[in-house]
């Protein structure tokens, strides 16, 4: 991507579909580091982060992600996950973010010049046209190196910009610690 330095830009983050393709590029996200980013390549107006939530439990594991995010420069963004019962009686969970990603990307498209969409869900075409029509620029990040590839076809041609997250990783992944070797001790001091 290449922004201008005055230029307005807002991050919306598909936050299962990143945590999908990261995971699938065996890799974590420091989330700092992907604001800094963006903040030295013009103007961040907005970094918004959608996830789904189970409400009622104890413990959720993106709990913690998600109040990090809201005390360190994003709006987050969240809704109940849904439960239901499939045709074979399964339990099933499921909760989509499409609508919400979709009514603020059109709201702030006025006062933006430049998008930038973390997700690979081809559903977000249409809205990415849409946006495009109202003179913002689109950059969609997302990956084609996993097994099957993170972004649908028809997106990545939609997009002005298409990233490849793994070319971004050196930027915005947090290293990870080293394997302990087999049989290995560790003393303290």
């Amino acid at each position: 991507m290449t922004p201008y330095p005055t230029e307005r830009i807002a991050l919306f983050i598909d936050g299962a579909n990143l945590y999908s393709a990261a995971r699938a590029l065996n890799a974590d996200l420091d989330f700092s580091k992907l604001l800094e980013v963006y903040r030295a390549k013009g103007v961040l107006v907005r970094a918004y982060y959608y996830t789904a939530v189970i409400e009622g439990e104890e413990f959720s594991p993106i709990k913690p992600l998600v109040d990090w995010l809201g005390y360190n420069g994003f709006s987050v963004v969240t809704k109940p996950v849904k439960r239901f019962t499939d045709a074979q009686g399964h339990s099933r969970t499921k909760g989509n973010m499409d609508i919400e990603i979709a009514v603020d990307m059109l709201e702030l498209a006025p006062h933006l010049d430049h998008m930038v969409l973390f997700s690979g869900d081809g559903d977000f075409r249409r809205l990415v046209q849409a946006v495009q029509a109202r003179g913002v620029r689109v950059t969609v990040v997302s990956t084609l190196k996993s097994q099957p590839p993170m972004i649908a076809d028809e997106l990545r041609r939609q997009a002005d910009v298409f990233v490849e997250l793994n070319d971004l990783l050196p930027e915005i992944a947090r290293p990870r610690a080293p394997a302990a070797a087999p049989n290995s001790r560790v003393f303290d001091q």
